[in-house]
């Protein structure tokens, strides 16, 4: 999800400004429900998980540390509210993730959306690391030099970063 709202208006929101947590929220929605529709079991549960998800970023706005942190928070809570109501619904965690018959339905275009939205939204250290590696195929050695890390926190970090990328997308 590519929250477009400037870093004034995120800074407003997190000091309570009304209005602009209400953009915040007009600007997640739609991606918000679209992620939560193929998370979740049903369509109620994916409205659900929705809401929840807005209504906790209304209230909890100002602890959110940067704009870039926002889209993987709130799949993050997406996610966790459609296992939750699976567990409800006497379903197991393991049978609440997506269906592989949603997935293949996916396009290589929403594929690729969603791919780019991912890296997006990671911070931007393991944004430049995933780039690097799986982008320009560098090595890790090479991105150690180009970062001025070692090769230990390189790896470390990529690492990371991919199982960032994993929980955004839910694979």
């Amino acid at each position: 999800m590519a929250v477009a709202v400037s870093a004034a208006t995120f800074e407003a929101a997190r000091l309570g400004d009304q209005d602009a947590i209400a953009q915040l929220i007009d600007l997640a929605l739609p991606d918000i429900r679209r992620y939560a529709r193929r998370a979740c079991r049903t369509s109620a549960d994916a409205e659900d998980a929705a809401q929840e998800a807005l209504w906790l970023l209304a209230r909890k706005v100002g602890a959110i540390r940067s704009l870039q942190a926002i889209s993987a928070w709130l799949f993050a809570v997406v996610r966790r509210e459609c296992q939750r109501l699976a567990r409800l619904a006497g379903i197991g965690a393991a049978d609440a993730t997506v269906p592989d018959e949603a997935r293949l339905d996916r396009s290589d275009a929403d594929l690729r959306l969603d791919l780019a939205a991912a890296i997006e939204a990671l911070p931007q250290g393991y944004r430049d690391i995933v780039l690097l590696r799986d982008v320009r195929e560098l090595t890790i050695d090479e991105i150690a030099g180009a970062l001025g890390l070692t090769r230990q926190a390189t790896k470390a970090r990529l690492h990371r970063a991919r199982l960032l990328l994993r929980e955004y997308l839910v694979i």
